[in-house]
Parts: C-alpha cells; structure tokens; sequence
C-alpha cells in the first residue's frame, strides 16, 4: 500500500472467508485486507447471499441468520457498497458471459464506484474496467 486510501470490495465468499475459513485467504489477500488505510466495502446482495447460504444450509453458524449477520458486520470495519440505478445498468455493459447475477452486480459495483473487487472466482480477474485482487491458492496456476 502506498499511504493512498485503497477501497477494496469483498466478493461474498471472501467476506464468508474471512470470518469461517480464514485460512481460504491468500496471504497477499490477507495482507491488502489488514492494511493500513484501507477501506473494505460490502454489497447488501452479499448479505444477502449469505442469509441465503444459512437458509438454505449450504453455511452454518452458530446463531439465528439476522443475528449472526448483524454480529458479523460489527466486528468488522465495512462500509456499505449501494445497488444503484447506475450498477444496475453497468451490470448490462460488462464484457462477460458469467452467468451469476450477483457476481456481475459486484463487478458493476466495483465499476461504478471505483473499488478494487477481491475475488477467487477467476471469470471476474480479466474483466475490463475493474480493477481485481485475485485471490489464488498456492496450487492455482497463474496466468
């Protein structure tokens, strides 16, 4: 990090990640998310997303959803990244075929607003116009 303030939007499961599975994050992941003067934001469809998980028991935890979610966003720092007009249309000029809604609302999102999306899914790491920390495994090959 370079003393700049860095905006980094967490995709769903690195936010999931980070709080169950922290040993999922690489360490240059790991790192940019404790750095000094970054700011972490978080899309209301990732909460979302991840009340879904717990409805649906693909994700448990250790309490009632809303509750869980509610302690989940008060231990960390994140900040609100808001669906707009604006994402929403954005979600319809990105250049890619992924088929997941969510992931192309947080692609749009990352877009609009300037933030730098950190994700493991690799159809997100070559969109253009957005900016991606991918976050790869030691056995994930790089391209």
């Amino acid at each position: 990090m370079d003393g700049r303030s860095v905006n980094l939007l967490l995709d769903t499961h690195i936010w999931l990640w980070s709080l169950l599975e922290p040993e999922r994050i690489s360490r240059r992941v790991a790192s940019a998310l404790s750095a000094e003067g970054v700011r972490r934001w978080l899309s209301p469809l990732s909460v979302w997303e991840a009340l879904l998980l717990i409805e649906r028991r693909r994700l448990t935890v250790d309490r009632p959803a809303d509750e869980w979610i509610r302690g989940a966003l008060d231990r960390a720092s994140i900040e609100d990244a808001a669906v707009t007009r604006e994402v929403a249309s954005a979600t319809r000029a990105l250049a890619t075929r992924h088929r997941d809604p969510v992931d192309r609302f947080l692609a749009a999102t990352a877009r609009v607003f300037d933030l730098t999306l950190v994700t493991a899914d690799c159809q997100l790491f070559h969109l253009p116009g957005v900016r991606v920390l991918p976050n790869r495994s030691q056995r994930t090959p790089r391209s």
